[in-house]
């Protein structure tokens, strides 16, 4: 985690608040969050407060502790639904140590379950993901770009431009890059 450029407070700022107002819903102390998510008591601390920008890696251990989606807690940030959403209005999320960005190409609705997400990740990243937010969450990957190496459940699937590969989460996942090239895809969360 690191310091935020100025571009990125605004959302950073919404994101931990939305993270401080989940676990004042739930009632829970920073102890029983750290506990029930695997991220440090100081770590919580320091995102709630805005103090640093979450990772990738860290915010799906937090929807998981909370039974949400990265992409739905993006969307309670991010304001009112839209029907139509222009892409320079499309909000953006990055997670810069790793080389992650995630752009929300659907319009933020807090009602309607569907999701549609461009993502990259650069050259030679791995993203681990304990546990699915929502046990039986399904996912339509397209790869665009790149090699994208995406493992569920133990099972890895190597994909290349255009390949599909649909799935439901019930456990852990990963999505990694090779050394000699990244990764652009479209990802389509149900």
């Amino acid at each position: 985690m690191e310091k935020s450029s100025p571009d990125e407070t605004g959302i950073d700022r919404r994101i931990a608040q939305r993270l401080r107002s989940l676990r004042a819903e739930r009632g829970w102390p920073l102890d029983e969050l750290a506990t029930r998510s695997g991220v440090s008591r100081a770590t919580l601390s320091r995102l709630e407060n805005a103090e640093v920008s979450p990772t990738a890696s860290v915010l799906g251990k937090l929807c998981a502790a909370y039974g949400l989606t990265m992409s739905r807690l993006m969307h309670m940030v991010e304001g009112e639904f839209a029907p139509l959403m222009r892409r320079d209005a499309q909000a953006i999320w990055s997670d810069p140590e790793i080389g992650f960005r995630r752009r929300s190409i659907s319009p933020p609705a807090q009602t309607l379950a569907g999701e549609a997400l461009e993502c990259e990740l650069d050259a030679d990243v791995q993203i681990t993901y304990d546990a699915p937010p929502r046990p039986g969450l399904e996912h339509h990957l397209v790869l665009v770009e790149g090699q994208l190496k995406v493992t569920v459940d133990g099972s890895a699937h190597e994909l290349k431009p255009g390949d599909c590969l649909r799935y439901q989460l019930f456990g852990p996942s990963a999505f990694a890059t090779s050394a000699a090239a990244g990764a652009k895809y479209y990802l389509f969360v149900v």
